[in-house]
């Protein structure tokens, strides 16, 4: 038997986990949530039923096949009220009136007299026709009755029985009678059933019409992004346009502005519409306004274009399809088509599409070229590609000069006469003595005798902003700086130089700039390109400086093209491109063709020549020949005196003729045989001892140089 100990004193050591008293907490229920009230629930019922898709589609389906019925009824009584009174006319004179067209609206009062003749004389009719009516019906019935009783005669005589005289009268009665009981039975299911054909017949009418508001629409049919263009688009479109003018003459107009519009026509990957403005409304006014029209007829700002044709007072609208314009064009035919040779007298170079998808071939026929735009938009790939055109003509010589150096040229090693690639000033003063000796070269074009054919020289200066903003002088006597738009630019002299007189002797200027301004692009220079084309631009300020303000009023926008997005797309004015008769510009979406597909043609193109050793310098030492300077700057002259041929000579080539003295001059001359002499007490230098100098030089082969 156990006993149980009981300790007197107090443990003083804390109890362990297995001899600690258990406690047990008590927690209370939580409290019960507050009912929510009969009417918040039975306003979210309300709600979640009314909002649901299929509450809302059963409202528009009843709304819609309501209005349908009731529109259609409107347009039916219109129909028929046009019918019957010369409203229809009085609509076309007013909108033909609102529209300034007076010729227009004689017509159609002339039309309106007639149609009032002709129904006044029907209405003086209806006073006869009574009389007429029973005069007819008394005929009609007698000549019935006579026929039939005719044919029971005829019965009677081949039967021999008299009764059959009338038996046609009797069964023409029972036919009568047959088909008034028929009536009687149709009649009064027909009354019940009348009225809801007729509202069937209503509804069909406004169902095809699409009459009933927006919203109530089906989703196919509902106007959205990318709706087909018809002339009650454009013309809503116009009214909002926010010009008061438009909008009042719109209002005023019977027909509600139809008669403003032409023929909707397909254009490529859109539609074209000629607008003709109505009176106090000019053409200006809505180009202001591209971005709002574009916005009203679900359109981005870049897919619709305004043009101003021939006819007065019109704005022609091109209105691509939704997205259409952010496709892809197809590859160049110089990458589909190894066979494709190129004509620079003749031919066009396949540049792109325009935007009615048709090919945009460009002529090159003694034509200076410009290409401006933003940079990173394409710029040089567009203008890469009518050099790679052009190169498939053997007869053509290339200068080339790319002063941004990323090797996008260098396909054309081997081909050109000269490729300097690079962007220091260095690079500068080699394109610029580059084009100042294909000046030399036009010069001596120029002194050839009349009917002397040239091959055609194109001088190309890719970057040229580079060059007009080189601050790099000359050194020497000539301290004229390289760069500039200045008379001392040299450069810019020299550009100056070939446009206004290279293309007589086909040497011929091809230039490409980015974001052009009055320093690196001077007016003078952008002025003498006979085809200008821009990229994407950021203001039209440059887009008058890239185009002209002939093109730009016009409706030429190349600031509105989308920097990035409309990559390769230009906006060109030029008479060697097909222009729509009335515009000063076309819009062109160039092809791409890249670096591998270029190296490609350009072998074709070194395959079609002998060979051509393409130089990267400007040879100082081997640049100008003494002889052949001297007869070029005496020109025509018999005689000159030596003191100008020394100035004419500093002229032309500071470089090598700068600290020439009369010393330098008569060795030359004298070597040749063709020293200066006296000539009323000045020494002077004669053409003809010059020349012949010349004949007899390059006939045995021998050469001078200093």
């Amino acid at each position: 038997m156990s006993e149980n100990v009981v300790h007197l004193h107090k443990a003083t050591d804390p109890p362990t986990a297995d001899t600690a008293p258990t406690v047990l907490a008590v927690v209370p229920d939580a409290p019960p949530a507050r009912p929510v009230p009969l009417w918040v629930r039975s306003g979210r019922v309300v709600k979640s039923a009314v909002t649901h898709e299929t509450t809302r589609a059963t409202v528009r389906a009843a709304a819609r096949h309501g209005l349908y019925t009731f529109n259609g009824g409107r347009i039916v009584a219109r129909r028929a009220w046009d019918g019957r009174t010369g409203s229809r006319y009085e609509r076309m004179i007013r909108a033909a009136e609102a529209a300034g067209n007076l010729e227009a609206a004689e017509e159609w009062e002339e039309r309106l007299q007639r149609f009032r003749a002709a129904r006044h004389h029907r209405r003086m009719d209806l006073l006869h026709s009574p009389v007429d009516a029973a005069k007819g019906v008394a005929v009609g019935a007698g000549m019935s009755i006579s026929g039939l009783v005719a044919l029971g005669v005829v019965m009677a005589i081949s039967t021999g029985h008299v009764g059959d005289v009338i038996t046609p009268l009797s069964a023409t009665v029972d036919f009568i009678a047959l088909l008034i009981r028929i009536v009687q039975i149709v009649w009064g299911p027909a009354l019940s059933i009348g009225p809801f054909l007729a509202l069937l017949a209503l509804w069909s009418v406004g169902r095809k019409q699409h009459a009933a508001p927006n919203w109530a629409l089906p989703a196919n049919a509902r106007s959205g992004e990318g709706e087909p263009i018809t002339p009650s688009i454009v013309v809503k479109a116009l009214r909002d346009l926010g010009v008061p003018a438009l909008a009042r003459a719109i209002k005023e107009m019977g027909d509600a502005g139809a008669s403003m519009l032409g023929p909707i026509r397909i254009a490529g990957c859109g539609v074209e519409v000629d607008v003709t403005l109505p009176s106090g409304v000019a053409t200006n006014e809505v180009q202001a306004k591209r971005r709002k029209l574009a916005e009203n007829l679900t359109r981005h700002e870049h897919e619709v274009f305004i043009t101003i044709p021939q006819a007065a007072r019109t704005v022609r609208l091109w209105v691509a399809d939704s997205g259409a314009l952010d496709e892809p064009i197809g590859p160049s035919p110089l990458v589909t088509d190894d066979t494709m040779t190129a004509d620079y007298t003749k031919g066009k170079a396949p540049w792109g599409q325009d935007l009615r998808g048709d090919a945009a071939a460009l002529s090159l026929y003694q034509r200076h070229l410009l290409i401006t735009g933003l940079s990173n938009q394409g710029k040089t790939v567009a203008l890469r590609s009518l050099a790679l055109w052009l190169s498939l003509d053997k007869s053509v010589q290339f200068l080339m000069g790319d002063l941004k150096g990323a090797g996008d040229w260098n396909m054309f090693d081997g081909l050109a006469t000269t490729l300097i690639q690079g962007p220091t000033d260095e690079h500068v003063i080699q394109v610029t003595e580059m084009v100042e000796g294909a000046v030399n070269e036009m010069n001596r074009r120029l002194q050839a005798p009349p009917g002397t054919v040239f091959p055609p020289l194109i001088v190309l200066v890719d970057e040229a902003q580079v060059a007009f903003m080189c601050p790099a002088k000359g050194t020497g006597k000539d301290k004229r700086p390289y760069g500039g738009a200045k008379a001392d630019s040299r450069y810019f002299m020299a550009v100056r130089k070939i446009h206004n007189q290279g293309r007589a002797v086909n040497v011929l200027m091809w230039q490409g700039t980015q974001d052009p301004t009055n320093e690196n692009l001077p007016k003078l220079v952008r002025e003498g390109a006979h085809t200008r084309a821009s990229l994407a631009l950021g203001t039209e300020s440059q887009a008058r400086m890239a185009l002209g303000d002939k093109a730009v009023d016009g409706g030429a926008a190349p600031n509105l093209l989308r920097p990035g997005l409309d990559r390769g797309t230009l906006v060109v004015a030029s008479d060697g491109i097909s222009i729509p008769a009335g515009q000063s510009s076309i819009t062109v979406r160039t092809h791409y063709i890249d670096d591998d597909a270029a190296t490609a043609i350009t072998d074709r193109a070194k395959a079609l020549r002998d060979g051509v050793t393409t130089l990267h310098a400007i040879d100082h030492s081997a640049e100008h020949d003494p002889l052949a300077d001297i007869a070029t700057v005496i020109g025509d002259a018999p005689r000159v005196r030596t003191k100008d041929v020394l100035a004419r000579l500093a002229a032309r080539n500071a470089d090598a003729y700068g600290d020439w003295s009369f010393l330098n001059l008569k060795r030359v001359l004298d070597d040749a045989d063709a020293s200066p002499y006296k000539s009323d007490g000045v020494m002077v230098v004669s053409r003809d001892r010059v020349a012949r100098a010349l004949a007899n030089r390059d006939g045995d082969g021998s050469a001078s140089a200093d």
